[in-house]
């Protein structure tokens, strides 16, 4: 059986060397263009996210989903920290908001213009976990907990996933928005919404884990 092994891996080690590549000369033709032109955005990391491979994109977001769940899992059982590490001193709770509120507002621009530039929905998600991250060490547990209950981010964060499912489902059947003018901001079907709805997804979810970490570590 090992001969056999080795004989089909010859076999094919020697097609790949004699027959030709099957596939289309891709001198004669530009991905990049082919990208734009299909999803009506300049970015087309963004395209091929939303479009292309959205698909694997679903996935992506339902594995951020289980891995918060996971932590609410496995923090369960613990008891809350008794003491909770935060910056006391002055200049570094000031440094510390002031890289908030510049990492909200990265985050509002890549969820926005995320399909015209660099950027995204998950990295705009990311840039306001940091946000809510800076804020939470320089903040009260309990406030922080308080506004997380009052504004139902919990609720949200479970919308934005559903709205993002039926979203994507409409993309892969074929059912899209009209792509608009390409590199306006109303443009790309619904890539501009499907970044902004990962965006949301993304913080809301780090919120949750940050305040986990801060309830049962004392720490993030």
């Amino acid at each position: 059986m090992k001969w056999l092994y080795i004989a089909a891996s010859l076999a094919v080690y020697i097609k790949l060397l004699v027959f030709p590549n099957p596939m289309v000369d891709l001198a004669e033709i530009s991905i990049v263009e082919t990208v734009v032109q299909d999803s009506g955005v300049p970015n087309t990391v963004s395209g091929i996210i939303f479009r292309n491979r959205i698909f694997d994109t679903i996935f992506e977001v339902v594995v951020f989903t289980i891995a918060i769940m996971g932590v609410r899992f496995m923090l369960a059982d613990e008891q809350p920290s008794s003491t909770v590490y935060q910056f006391t001193d002055n200049p570094s709770i000031v440094l510390a908001r002031l890289g908030a509120t510049i990492a909200a507002l990265v985050a509002i621009e890549l969820a926005i213009r995320g399909h015209l530039s660099p950027g995204g929905g998950f990295a705009a998600g990311v840039a306001g976990g940091t946000a809510i991250g800076l804020i939470a060490i320089t903040s009260s547990a309990t406030y922080m907990e308080s506004i997380y209950q009052r504004w139902h981010a919990a609720t949200w964060e479970k919308v934005s996933v559903l709205i993002f499912m039926l979203l994507a489902v409409f993309t892969l059947v074929g059912i899209e928005l009209p792509h608009g003018q390409l590199g306006t901001l109303v443009s790309g079907g619904w890539i501009p919404l499907l970044n902004i709805l990962v965006a949301v997804k993304v913080a809301l979810g780090s919120w949750a884990a940050i305040l986990l970490f801060i309830r049962y570590r004392g720490l993030l």
